[in-house]
């Protein structure tokens, strides 16, 4: 069994979706041909086929958001977002709306030995704001404080598509 594995300190990238425009070129002389083949022998189904490339590649087109914003820039937005000191965080990369604009979903938890409060940011990954905020108490770190007394929620009113 040959297994790749990369070494540790090699920086992980994602591929940015502004790569969607190769998909879209692809679908489009893919559909170029199947009209063509259609126009000489009337095949409807070649016909259908093109219909249907053409529709994925419209959508591959307005879904190429330039992702602007990375892991390290959404986790400064999210620390100003909530106000105060970032422990521990993890930032995860999604994508949302039928447009497929990426989002930063970062979980944070405040920066003390036990962490008073804990969190989750989503960060706009074109524009960098931050598009709404969960913050909350830590309940272990206060067993005392019950979840229900201790949350509380921020969303701007903002559109993610």
């Amino acid at each position: 069994m040959n297994e790749v594995t990369r070494p540790p300190d090699t920086p992980r990238s994602i591929p940015d979706t502004r790569l969607r425009l190769v998909a879209a070129a692809s679908y489009l002389a893919v559909a170029a041909a199947c009209l063509i083949a259609s126009a000489r022998g009337g095949n409807a189904a070649l016909m259908a086929a093109a219909a249907l490339l053409v529709a994925l590649t419209s959508h591959s087109f307005v879904s190429a958001w330039p992702r602007r914003i990375d892991a390290t820039e959404a986790l400064a937005t999210a620390a100003r977002a909530v106000g105060f000191p970032i422990g521990h965080a993890s930032a995860q990369l999604s994508w949302t709306g039928v447009r497929s604009r990426p989002v930063w979903r970062i979980l944070i938890s405040s920066a003390h030995d036990l962490p008073a409060k804990r969190g989750l940011v989503e960060v706009d990954g074109v524009n960098g704001r931050a598009l709404s905020q969960y913050v909350e108490d830590d309940p272990e770190a206060d067993p005392e404080a019950g979840r229900a007394d201790a949350m509380h929620e921020t969303t701007r009113g903002e559109s993610r598509a």
